[in-house]
């Protein structure tokens, strides 16, 4: 089986430990789009295990102060797409690390809760 994560380059990485890497995402939303993801290959984040969290938590870590040297940002998302109902396309779990911008989007109340009406009104 071919996966794009399993068989990504380390040219591309921008960050590593030793169970995940980050690269900058090929289709970024913003400027700095990066994604972080762990070497070992599985699809959801509830099969992670608590090495992999840490890992992972900490290289977000250190790519976002990447990130803020480089692109100086106003904010950040951090999200993760757990199954093809959610969006998932790429099955080996990885996150997203997301610069906002002031101004990049009219209304930005409420960050990744608005990616689809609310069933209740968010504020």
């Amino acid at each position: 089986m071919s996966c794009l994560f399993c068989d990504m380059e380390k040219m591309n990485y921008i960050g590593e430990n030793d169970l995940a890497y980050a690269i900058f995402d090929k289709f970024p939303v913003n400027q700095g789009h990066a994604l972080i993801i762990p070497k070992r290959h599985f699809e959801s984040y509830f099969d992670m295990t608590e090495e992999e969290l840490v890992s992972i938590n900490r290289l977000i870590k250190e790519v976002k102060i990447q990130i803020d040297h480089k692109f100086n940002p106003d904010g950040y998302n951090i999200g993760v797409n757990i199954g093809e109902t959610a969006g998932q396309t790429i099955f080996h779990l990885h996150f997203h690390l997301i610069p906002r911008y002031s101004g990049d989007v009219e209304k930005p109340i409420g960050g990744i809760r608005n990616f689809k009406e609310s069933l209740v009104p968010y504020k």
